[in-house]
């Protein structure tokens, strides 16, 4: 022990420093007595009053739960508390308070100070007034997860928009909806107003959305629907919503009551069996807009699941971009499909179905590009001038619209009536150059009219172009280029059109193309003319439909344009009862929905047979006549007819517009008929299957029931 006799004088000196050094420093100290019970004050240094607003006076003897407030964190207080007890240094940051009560963040460090035994008779407790640099830090982080959320919320619209490039799939909206429930909201769902509120995976494009004012389930609120209540919106939220009487999103109660066949009963039991087993009570809706009415629906649940109230602004800012932008889209798509209806149904009303000419084997094939909706300009025509002349007309409007199919079935109309009424193909067209020219038509067009005249058992081609390619004529495996005749496109003549002709021989084949079938980017529109010229002297099919299969199989791999073919055949008695086995492969023709096609179909039926090498086919005959017969009976539209080589028989298949399955009946009491497909069910295996747009029926037949019976 040091006898105090024995320091240094210097020691007492630098104590006083030390005291004053703690007394003037900026860092708030105090000590705290540890031999006391209740651990007091005894001592704090000016600091500590400019941080606090405690004197000495005020605090000595009291304990430094003074400083502790409503906000003050317990378990650090408690990790303090442990600390001393053990006898070691602690430090923690909690929210302390003044002495006019205001609170502030301190870093608070506390050390023990022993004696000359070593035994802990006081604390020493340093403070720091952190306020500011706590604020600029949850400042900075508010700032990083403003950054963050705005980040991951352009994701979602990103994605959300990406997924609307795709409505043609089945499940796009419900892509979209889970995009939303997988990062911004617990659940969400999709309902379209077709007629009356349902639930929406997809965009079904065939079926318009009805428009404002149309009651779920009630007719129209306009026209004084049954059953309606007198106040429609009072007790109806969800119609309401669905007039427009909103922009803003609303709750709905899952545990309300609604009058029945309203809009709010079948959403509210809808989502009641779909979100119920969740516990969900409330649904938010944001009405789904698109130009001046409202589509739909969207049904979200937040993941508080308090309603609107629920949503932090940004969400609700991103669920309102989304059902704008799928409501834009949904109308777009719409409206695109319906102006895309239009031009198919007008295309398809102009362009003829498969031609039956008497002594004649003509094929037809038309197909739009996939790319530019199924609307293209390009169209033909065969037409039965006289008993002994027929005329076949193709040609191309430039575009892939409405407006292309129109200007397309002008044409159509003026070369018919001059055809019918010039017998000569350059005449025809300078009557049609007078007419265009006085119509203002807007699209460029070109053309090329051949008539073949029938004299004294043989056949006289003559022909004319405007614009158009050459036609091909092949002879005995030898393709000729008719490219006489030429002039501008129609309507740019102004002067004569000239005639060319040829005599024609039995078996002489004519083809007719647009530039579709030959012409690619990477392949210049004189070696497409070549390919053509080299497909068609292997050729081996021995009728019009096996010679443009071919054709088109071997030329329309990657189309990049509308394709429209004609083929014409001279039967050759004499030699078309050869069979070219090599051949045998698929036929196809597009017959009108009109009594007529019934017999086109077993003429083609008889025709491939024979080019099969299948001359007794009665039984394939009359199922597909039967086929055909349903089809022009029951369904509508346009019908397909194809035929295919199965190695061991036929399989005959019809498609029209009607997706209504065929059903076997055992007659019409009170009228002839109904027996079809029972016909059918006796000759062949058959069955159906739908179709995006109808439905396909088909039979197969092996070839002893192609043949039939002996007797």
């Amino acid at each position: 022990m040091v006898n105090p006799s024995d320091r240094d004088p210097s020691d007492a000196a630098l104590s006083e420093v030390r005291d004053r050094a703690l007394q003037a420093t900026s860092a708030a100290f105090m000590i705290i007595d540890a031999t006391v019970p209740g651990r007091p004050i005894v001592w704090v240094n000016d600091a500590f009053t400019r941080t606090t607003g405690y004197p000495l006076a005020q605090v000595r003897g009291r304990s430094a739960t003074v400083l502790i407030g409503p906000e003050t964190d317990l378990a650090t207080i408690a990790a303090f508390s442990a600390a001393m007890s053990a006898g070691r240094s602690a430090s923690g940051t909690l929210v302390s308070y003044r002495a006019d009560g205001s609170p502030f963040w301190n870093h608070t460090s506390l050390a023990p100070v022993p004696d000359a035994t070593g035994r802990i008779t006081h604390w020493v407790v340093n403070q720091v007034d952190v306020t500011d640099e706590i604020t600029t830090s949850a400042a900075q982080r508010h700032e990083v997860e403003v950054e963050r959320q705005a980040r991951h919320e352009l994701a979602v619209l990103t994605e959300v928009s990406n997924l609307l490039m795709d409505l043609d799939d089945p499940h796009a909206l419900q892509a979209i909806a889970d995009e939303l429930a997988g990062r911004l909201i617990e659940w969400a769902g999709f309902f379209l107003n077709d007629g009356g509120l349902h639930a929406a995976e997809g965009i079904d494009v065939d079926a318009p959305p009805s428009g404002r004012g149309r009651r779920h389930g009630g007719g129209d609120i306009r026209d004084g629907a049954r059953d309606a209540p007198d106040d429609p919106h009072a007790s109806d939220p969800v119609q309401q919503l669905l007039d427009g009487g909103g922009e803003q999103p609303v709750d709905l109660d899952l545990g309300g009551t609604f009058p029945d066949r309203t809009a709010s009963r079948w959403l509210a039991d809808h989502l009641r069996a779909v979100l119920g087993p969740r516990g969900v009570t409330t649904v938010v809706l944001f009405p789904v807009e698109g130009r001046g009415r409202i589509l739909g629906l969207l049904a979200v649940v937040p993941r508080a699941r308090t309603g609107t109230s629920g949503f932090a602004p940004s969400t609700l800012s991103v669920l309102d971009l989304t059902v704008r932008r799928v409501g834009l889209a949904v109308d777009n798509v719409r409206l695109y499909a319906q102006e895309h209806a239009l031009a198919e149904t007008l295309q398809s009303a102009m362009l003829p179905q498969q031609a039956q000419i008497e002594g004649v084997d003509v094929w037809t094939y038309y197909s739009p590009n996939t790319g530019h909706a199924q609307i293209g300009g390009d169209w033909y025509d065969v037409l039965q001038v006289s008993p002994d002349v027929v005329a076949v007309v193709i040609g191309d409007v430039v575009g892939h619209d409405v407006e292309a199919a129109a200007a397309m079935g002008q044409l159509r109309s003026v070369v018919r009536s001059f055809a019918l009424e010039l017998a000569t193909p350059g005449p025809v067209l300078e009557r049609v150059d007078q007419v265009v020219s006085g119509m203002t038509m807007s699209r460029a067009a070109s053309m090329a009219l051949v008539t073949l005249t029938h004299q004294d058992g043989t056949w006289r081609l003559e022909y004319a172009r405007a614009g158009h390619l050459p036609a091909l004529l092949v002879r005995d495996g030898h393709p000729t280029l008719l490219d006489d005749a030429g002039g501008p496109l129609i309507g740019f003549g102004g002067r004569p059109r000239a005639t060319a002709h040829h005599d024609l021989r039995p078996g002489d084949v004519l083809v007719l193309y647009t530039d579709g079938l030959i012409e690619r980017r990477d392949r210049p529109l004189r070696e497409g003319l070549t390919a053509l010229q080299d497909l068609a002297c292997g050729i081996t099919a021995i009728d019009a439909a096996g010679i443009g299969e071919d054709l088109v199989a071997g030329l329309v791999d990657r189309p990049e344009d509308d394709v429209a073919v004609v083929v014409v055949r001279l039967p050759d008695h004499a030699t078309d009862d050869r069979v070219h086995a090599h051949s045998r492969s698929a036929r196809r023709w597009v017959l009108p929905s009109e009594p007529a096609s019934i017999g086109r179909a077993r003429h083609a039926v008889i025709r491939t047979g024979r080019a099969w090498g299948l001359t007794d086919i009665g039984s394939a005959e009359l199922v597909a006549s039967e086929l055909v017969a349903n089809a022009v009976l029951h369904g509508w539209g346009p019908i397909s007819l194809r035929l295919f080589d199965t190695g061991d028989g036929l399989r005959i298949e019809v498609e029209d517009a009607n997706p209504a399955p065929p059903v076997t009946t055992d007659g019409h009491p009170g009228r002839v008929g109904g027996y079809g497909m029972r016909i059918v069910e006796r000759l062949a295996d058959w069955g159906w299957r739908p179709l995006p747009k109808g439905k396909l029926v088909w039979a197969r037949m092996r070839v002893a029931e192609v043949r039939g019976p002996e007797d």
